[in-house]
């Protein structure tokens, strides 16, 4: 799997690497060009620019900001009518260029066409005097102009075509290649993992299926990440090399400006975007194989710990997965400013003090997230318990920093905020008790009833479907009340999590079938009335009589 990433991401890098920088700007389309600021000035500033030819970048010019788009749009179209006018010429003619001074300054004439004029601002960007920088140029035109006339020659452009086809195989191929490994990558991922035994020798069974859990989800990350990987390489691939094409001929690699003007930010931030996405899946899988490791190896399992274990577990890797989404969705923000070439200095100061005020003016936000970590921290509950919140209870089915959400018995969904919770009862930490009440008629025989539930207690404790949810010898402890209902015989059973309810059932029905067979009646609500009322006896008295 190693090799995999190791390879992708090399192939991801050849295909970037490839390609070569086109910063450049098509004559026809000077407002595509971003000239860059050199003064603090807001009118007069200076600003520079590059002046191109197919695509290739000649020469850097200077003006003031108003300025500039003028002169940068004269300059590159009297260029373009020199180019068009010098390749139409006969194949041996020489670039001709010649340098007068005019009013002082260096004026550049190229085949007998004006160019342009050197000021001292362009002399000023090589750090030379205007005639050197004047010479340099003419020296770039010279040599720019035959190749360019050359590049339009018969041969060499059949001579690129064979190089274009050449790079558009290797696209097909490697592209296939990488096809084709991904869905072996596909077919070679299989989930044993139902059938897998414990790796540690301290793993009981009560582990598997936690670790079943984090396993699969650590694949699925994993596939997540490598699919994500395998598009971006093809991607790559074909654009790439696209891109390299449109760079082998002259009428084409224009277009490589407007590709790269046109998706320059949105190129960055995608980049951000899948960087972040990945790093995220990545975090989630590194979370799932660590906690996979530890269970695994035995380090934090006893017999006593395991179940409790996988309710814990469910609880720290949900809320660490969310807080590792926190981070790297906020270094991912800040890595799209800087991308966008926006100072974020400023904005981490002025993040600073918004801080500040939003903390004053949430103070319940940050109760919530100190309470929810000393709740994690304590293991006060997890995910999958039940608990009791003053007058509301249930299951746990979510757990963050701020709030805690549980499922009650009529299905209705309660968000406490985690500020809220003050005494809080779970019913199921490590080990859960049934306690049960039974009522047996006064007139019954109370020893027989005693040995008859405590057989009964042992009998299920000993059965295999019973006794690994039982975790004690259920406990007779005697008749707790007189009741009218009769006399109230209390017995404790101690289970597993979650589980008291089902081992409260199961007892009760096999009690009522011993008791039925023993004939031992199980008592219910009785009430006698003794009248004193002399009147009414005398009456009744009378009318016995008469």
């Amino acid at each position: 799997m190693r090799f995999q990433f190791l390879a992708i991401a090399s192939s991801m890098a050849i295909s970037v690497v490839s390609v070569p920088k086109a910063t450049a700007q098509i004559p026809l389309l000077p407002q595509l060009q971003a000239p860059s600021s050199v003064s603090n000035d807001l009118n007069n500033r200076l600003v520079t620019g590059w002046i191109y030819l197919d695509g290739r970048r000649l020469f850097q010019i200077a003006a003031s900001r108003t300025n500039f788009p003028e002169r940068s749009e004269d300059i590159q179209k009297k260029l373009e009518k020199i180019a068009q006018n010098y390749f139409q010429s006969p194949p041996n003619t020489a670039v001709n260029v010649n340098i007068p001074k005019v009013n002082q300054l260096p004026v550049i004439y190229v085949n007998g066409q004006y160019l342009m004029t050197i000021t001292s601002e362009d002399a000023g960007l090589r750090e030379v005097d205007t005639w050197t920088s004047a010479n340099q140029i003419a020296e770039s035109l010279e040599e720019d102009l035959q190749q360019a006339k050359q590049e339009r020659q018969t041969q060499f452009l059949i001579d690129q075509g064979k190089i274009a086809a050449g790079i558009g195989l290797a696209m097909i191929v490697t592209s296939w290649g990488v096809y084709s490994w991904q869905r072996r990558s596909k077919n070679d991922v299989v989930y044993p993992l139902a059938s897998q035994p414990p790796r540690g020798p301290l793993s009981p069974a009560a582990a598997q299926p936690i670790t079943t859990q984090l396993n699969q989800q650590q694949h699925r990350h994993i596939q997540e990440v490598k699919r994500r990987l395998f598009q971006l390489t093809q991607a790559g691939i074909w654009g790439g090399g696209s891109f390299f094409i449109l760079g082998l001929f002259p009428y084409t690699r224009p277009f490589q400006v407007v590709i790269l003007t046109a998706a320059q930010f949105p190129l960055r931030l995608g980049v951000v975007f899948l960087g972040t996405y990945v790093a995220i899946r990545l975090i989630y899988a590194l979370i799932d194989r660590f906690t996979t490791t530890l269970i695994s190896s035995g380090a934090l399992l006893t017999p006593e710990s395991s179940e409790r274990l996988q309710l814990r577990v469910s609880t720290f890797s949900g809320v660490t997965k969310s807080i590792a989404t926190g981070i790297c969705v906020g270094v991912g923000l800040l890595l799209a400013l800087v991308s966008l070439g926006i100072d974020i200095v400023p904005l981490l100061a002025g993040a600073s003090l918004v801080g500040v005020a939003v903390s004053l003016a949430s103070q319940n936000l940050i109760k919530d997230a100190i309470n929810g970590f000393l709740i994690i921290l304590e293991d006060q509950y997890a995910l999958g318990d039940v608990i009791t919140v003053g007058d509301v209870g249930g299951l746990v089915e979510n757990l963050n920093l701020r709030m805690t959400q549980v499922r009650d018995s009529e299905g209705r969904l309660i968000t406490i905020p985690n500020s809220e919770i003050k005494v809080v009862a779970n019913l199921s930490s490590r080990w859960s008790r049934a306690d049960l009440t039974i009522p047996i008629a006064y007139q019954a025989d109370i020893e027989k009833a005693l040995k008859l539930i405590e057989s009964i207690g042992f009998e299920m404790d000993k059965d295999p479907q019973w006794e690994r949810q039982i975790l004690e010898t259920p406990q007779v402890l005697g008749i707790d009340q007189f009741g009218d209902r009769g006399l109230i015989i209390r017995v404790w059973i101690k289970t597993q999590p979650l589980k008291q309810w089902d081992v409260a059932r199961e007892f009760r029905r096999r009690l009522k079938v011993a008791l039925d067979h023993a004939g031992i009646s199980i008592s219910v609500p009785q009430q006698a009335i003794w009248v004193n009322d002399e009147q009414l006896l005398n009456f009744q008295g009378n009318g016995k009589a008469n």
